[in-house]
Formats: C-alpha cells, structure tokens, sequence
C-alpha cells in the first residue's frame, strides 16, 4: 500500500512540466485527499488487522470454549446414557415389581376378603354363643334357685321325719323291750314288730297287746296326713305247716300285713289311700335263720313310712 505515494509522486514530476499550474494544483489537492484517504484507510486496515487479531483470539477463545463444552457434552452424553439405561432397567424393574405386586395384593386382598368371611362367621357364632351362654345362665341361675328350693324343702322334710320319729318312739315307749323298734334311715322311718307282740304262732289275728301298739301307732299318722304308709309282713325259712285258705309263708305274712292296715283303717283320720299291704314272706330276713333268736326277729311286721315326694318330684323334673 506504501507504493501509491511514490506512483503519484512521479507521476506529478513528470506532468510537472506539461500541465498548467492550475491542473497541478488540482492534482496536488487529490494528491492530498488520497494521502489522507490513504492513511484513514491504512488507520482503518490497522483497526481491521486489530479487530482481526481480537476477532481470532476471540474465537480461540471460543473453540477452545466449544472444545471444552463438546468435551463436557460428550461426558453428559455419557452420562445421559447411563442414566438411560439405569432408568430403563429400573423402569423394567418397576413393571416387575408392579406386577408382582399386582399380584400379591389381589392374593392379599383375596386373603383378607376370606379372613373377614371368616371374622363375620365367627362374630356370628360367638353372637349365639353368647345368647346360648346367657340363656344358660338364666337357666342355672333358676335351676340353682329350684335346687335350693328343693334342698329346703328336703331339709324340712328330714326334719319332719325326724319328728315323725320321736312321735312315734314317744307313742310305743311303753313296747320298748317287746320286740319293738323305731329307727330312722334313708329319709324314712321303719317300725318294726316283732310277730310275738302281734300274733300268735302261725296266726294273722292280732292280740290285744298288739292292737294297742298299732292302734298308738295308728294315733301318730293320723296327724301326718302326707305320709305313706307301707305294711310289709316277714316269716322265718319254716314253711307254713298250718291248714285252710293260707298255703304258705308268703300267704301268710300278706294276711298279717293286712291285718295291720284293718286296724289302722279303724282310726277315720287316716286317709286310707296312704296305705299299702305288703307281704314279702321269708325273702327279707334281717337275721339268720340258723338260730331262734334270728328266727324270731325274722317273723315280723314292719312299717315304713315315707314323706311323699309327689313335691320333690315336681320341682326335679322342673329343674331337669
């Protein structure tokens, strides 16, 4: 660019001669206009080859930015790789799992479903369990209410026959001693006589000291109208060896028991349905009847009576 100045340098020498001064100084005004455009130009190539060398290390600066941020996008692509792949085989996992666990909470649900069937059930039984429970303890609280019932009423009836048998002992004192005897046992109360205070060798008619045992004991039941009165006859093993409408022991000891009841029946205070005649003949023996004396306690009558548990029976079939 330096060459242009020396071109119109010559060229302005050469003319020098043959223009006129006008033309020169025409020629040496544009001389001056182009030194000057010359160096605004040559200040501006300076600017330009400044704002090139800026411009250069500006773009090496971004290629080295662009090499810097290909390298970091390279290691995001990478990592934006793996992420993928991590999160693919998660999400595969996830689908397992959610099937899986698809599953097992439809069995669970299925399982529960049953377990509350079976809670219900169960409710339900215990609901009756527990109606049949009260009822039943309704049912032994009033059971056990009867049972104490029927104890009182079992106690005074052992306290009746207990008086029962101190009347009786207190009626036939004076026959103490006479093959009479008034014991109590199994809730009852058996008289026992002796067939030698009451009759006479294979006879059924009572004698007179007999009639007056039977008739006091006659005067105690007729003051105990719920009594049952049983007359049960008894003889030895001796076979009866006497003759007429009796044929043997067991005829025998029937007719003295009945004997007995006729006497009884005298007294109009006693209710003949409480009677009952009885013979047992010698199937009931009380003693041997190897000996006499075992003999002798063998052939009587005995008396038992019995409170009526026409009362008892009610209230245990009530409680049944």
């Amino acid at each position: 660019m330096k060459i242009y100045p020396l071109l119109f340098l010559a060229i302005l020498l050469s003319l020098n001669s043959c223009v006129s001064k006008k033309k020169y100084g025409d020629l040496e005004s544009r001389t001056a206009a182009l030194q000057r455009e010359n160096r605004s130009m040559n200040e501006d190539l300076e600017n330009f080859r400044r704002s090139e060398k800026a411009m250069k290390e500006d773009f090496a600066a971004l290629r080295s930015d662009y090499d810097n941020l290909s390298i970091e996008r390279n290691e995001l692509m990478e990592e934006l790789n793996a992420v993928r792949k991590n999160y693919e085989s998660l999400e595969a996992s996830y689908d397992a799992l959610e099937k899986n666990s698809s599953a097992a909470i439809a069995e669970n649900s299925r399982q529960n479903r049953a377990l509350l069937a079976e809670l219900d059930e169960k409710e339900s039984v215990l609901i009756q369990e527990k109606a049949r429970l009260e009822k039943l303890e309704r049912d032994l609280a009033l059971r056990s209410q009867r049972i104490d019932e029927l104890e009182a009423v079992i106690a005074a009836k052992d306290a009746k026959m207990n008086a029962l048998k101190e009347a009786v002992s207190n009626a036939l004192t004076n026959f103490e001693g006479k093959g009479l005897s008034v014991e109590q046992r199994d809730g009852k109360v058996y008289v026992s006589m002796e067939n030698k205070l009451l009759f006479d060798s294979g006879s059924w008619a009572v004698n007179s000291e007999g009639r007056k045992a039977v008739q006091q004991l006659g005067a105690v039941l007729a003051n105990n109208p719920d009594i049952a009165v049983l007359i049960e006859g008894h003889t030895d093993n001796v076979p009866y060896g006497g003759s007429g409408q009796l044929k043997d022991n067991w005829d025998l000891s029937t007719k003295r028991a009945t004997s007995i009841v006729q006497i009884l029946r005298e007294n109009k205070n006693i209710d003949p349905e409480n009677l009952t005649a009885a013979g047992r003949g010698e199937y009931a023996p009380v003693a041997s009847n190897d000996t006499e004396a075992g003999r002798s306690k063998n052939r009587r009558i005995e008396v038992i009576l019995t409170p009526k548990l026409d009362e008892i029976t009610k209230m245990l079939n009530e409680i049944e």
